[in-house]
């Protein structure tokens, strides 16, 4: 049955696929033809994924790199010349470029040797180039180097209004959601005392003024949440923060979605409404210097201020929304025990589903996932779109199951689940990987149990002040180093407290922005090492972790950090290898499952399937 409905699924995507490049081919075509009538025709035309806020999700309306490309990713950047079309992404995408793209554009796999940047591509095009792009679309820092590097070869950087979207006949317009009061009771602070403080670290700097363009910094700063992008709870805004003023400019002033009581809030710290369309002519009429953060901050708002008028700075927000206060950390844990006690009742379900017979498609499961979270009364909804991927589809790093037709989970193969939650109270993001049924290969079970030892590092890791998420990424892949092993995407990110599930500025993995930014107390990052053989199989392990001061033995002067995982879901025993466990991996193991089993029987009472499940999942081993 599984081999005939393949076929048939096979068959079926080939015809979408022809279908799809010829859609794409068509476009590049117009896009080419535009780039040459232009009164200084471009030699070449910048595609990032990005949208005006530097946001890596994007609405409809922004979403131009997959709309000439048809790479869907969430990471990536296409670079069309008269003779080639190159899309540029890293390793959590190579299997899914490959599948995605027609024939008609080159796969440019970031990080693999020889392989140019999309900023070195650009430099090998022929002397005198014209490189356009929307400079909306281009953090400052990196306009500011890309031109640097093309004057080197007598090529030119060129600001123009985004050539896509002159092509593009179907274009939505752009989200204007309903914004709500996000309560200090989950915010633990007040906005007006946010922007006092903000205030503050502008005087130190002497700066005038600051403009704040990131969405999540906005709800943050501004203790609000909206639904624009999909997953994410935020809304279309520019904020400007003066040492007299604080200016929102939103879609119509807000008239469309901005409630009376919003509104109030607002006016509560003296935040004025302004058109979202208007922040940069209004930005030219300001005076002093501004603090900006080139790394986060477009280039057209740099042009809008002129670079004069500018004091680079890494965003005060960005920096204080990543130490969360202790209402957050209350928050997110109890999102996070509520949310263990929903998966665990997808899992028991799954399990005992599959085990009987049933057929279950990988979407069917992640729709049964989402409604069992969806009967939290704090449940607002899915973090990201869930990663159901069955055999070789899990080794797909941020595979998405189609809503039709997807592949029917196989027990006997290895399945890996990546899914999360956006609640009232808390962000979260959590991923595992079972083998329902069968025998697994000696080496899934290898790689399974390298995973869990590169994940009980990390979990278990002690470390001095100012240590970065970039030093100790390296400690995750040592138990996968021993074998050959490694994977191709960073140990962790930063998490939001009831925001985007991927938070800036920290993190884990080898990011250059990871090495300036110190692991401190309060700050939420994840674990999630993992191991994917391309066409057979994923394996991923992923708890959401909060920085902590760590007692050590021989105490000094530099205070010392560990971690608390505030995740408690079983990590599957079938696939373990127990021959390769120290006798330190089975205390935390066990340790690890009996902390599973305090928090999850109250919250399952009266849920015999889902305790029995829980209670074999982690008996001691």
């Amino acid at each position: 049955m599984f081999s005939s409905l393949t076929r048939r699924t096979q068959l079926n995507s080939q015809r979408f696929s022809r279908l799809f490049s010829t859609q794409h081919d068509e476009r590049l075509t117009r896009l080419r033809q535009v780039m040459t009538e232009l009164p200084k025709p471009l030699d070449a035309f910048v595609v990032p994924s990005e949208d005006a806020h530097q946001s890596e999700y994007t609405a409809d309306c922004d979403n131009r790199r997959s709309w000439i490309s048809g790479f869907t990713g969430s990471a990536g950047c296409a670079v069309i010349t008269s003779s080639e079309a190159a899309l540029f992404t890293d390793g959590r995408y190579f299997l899914q470029a490959s599948q995605e793209l027609g024939p008609k554009w080159k796969l440019m796999k970031q990080g693999i040797q020889n392989v140019p940047t999309w900023q070195e591509y650009l430099g090998s095009l022929p002397t005198n180039s014209n490189i356009g792009i929307d400079p909306s679309l281009i953090t400052a820092a990196d306009a500011k180097q890309l031109k640097q590097n093309l004057a080197t070869r007598g090529s030119h950087l060129v600001s123009i209004s985004n050539l896509v979207d002159m092509v593009r006949d179907d274009r939505p317009s752009r989200p204007s959601n309903p914004v709500k009061i996000h309560h200090e009771k989950y915010a633990g602070q007040d906005h007006q005392s946010k922007i006092n403080q903000l205030r503050i670290a502008l005087d130190v700097r002497k700066c005038q003024g600051t403009v704040i363009s990131s969405l999540d910094e906005i709800a943050w700063l501004l203790n609000l949440r909206g639904s624009d992008i999909h997953c994410c709870p935020v809304f279309f805004a520019y904020c400007i923060v003066t040492q007299q003023e604080t200016m929102l400019y939103i879609m119509n002033k807000g008239r469309d979605n901005l409630s009376k009581n919003v509104v109030e809030h607002l006016n509560k710290a003296g935040v004025q409404l302004c058109d979202y369309d208007d922040v940069f002519e209004d930005l030219k009429e300001t005076t002093g210097q501004f603090m900006i953060d080139s790394n986060t901050t477009s280039y057209s708002i740099l042009q809008a201020l002129g670079s004069d008028r500018v004091c680079d700075a890494s965003s005060w927000v960005s920096d204080a929304k990543a130490v969360k206060n202790e209402a957050e950390l209350a928050g997110i844990r109890e999102a996070h025990k509520r949310d263990a006690a929903a998966v665990c009742r997808h899992f028991a379900w799954l399990t005992n589903t599959l085990t009987q017979g049933t057929t279950i498609r990988e979407a069917e499961a992640a729709i049964h996932l989402e409604e069992m979270r969806k009967q939290d009364p704090f449940y607002v909804g899915l973090a990201f779109d869930t990663i159901s991927g069955t055999g070789p589809n899990g080794a797909i790093i941020h595979y998405q199951p189609s809503t039709i037709n997807s592949a029917i989970i196989d027990p006997k193969q290895v399945y890996l689940c990546d899914s999360g939650a956006q609640y009232l109270d808390g962000t979260t993001d959590i991923t595992r990987t079972f083998l329902f049924d069968g025998q697994p290969t000696d080496f899934q079970k290898r790689a399974f149990t390298r995973v869990l030892q590169a994940h009980i590092s990390i979990d278990q890791a002690v470390f001095p002040k100012e240590t970065t998420g970039y030093q100790i990424d390296s400690w995750a892949r040592q138990p996968l180093w021993q074998d050959g092993l490694d994977y191709r995407h960073g140990t962790g990110h930063g998490v939001g407290a009831y925001l985007n599930v991927h938070e800036g500025p920290h993190g884990i993995g080898s990011r250059p922005i990871y090495k300036t930014k110190p692991l401190k107390p309060g700050m939420v990052v994840t674990n999630e090492p993992g191991y994917y053989e391309d066409g057979q199989f994923g394996i991923r392990i992923e708890n959401v972790l909060i920085v902590q001061p760590k007692a050590v033995p021989y105490p000094s002067e530099t205070p010392f950090y560990g971690f608390e995982h505030v995740t408690f879901v079983p990590m599957g025993r079938r696939l373990l290898d127990q021959t390769l466990l120290t006798r330190e991996n089975r205390e935390w193991f066990n340790k690890y499952h009996k902390e599973c089993r305090d928090v999850l029987e109250p919250l399952l009472k009266g849920d015999s399937a889902t305790l029995q499940w829980v209670e074999q999942q982690t008996e001691t081993i």
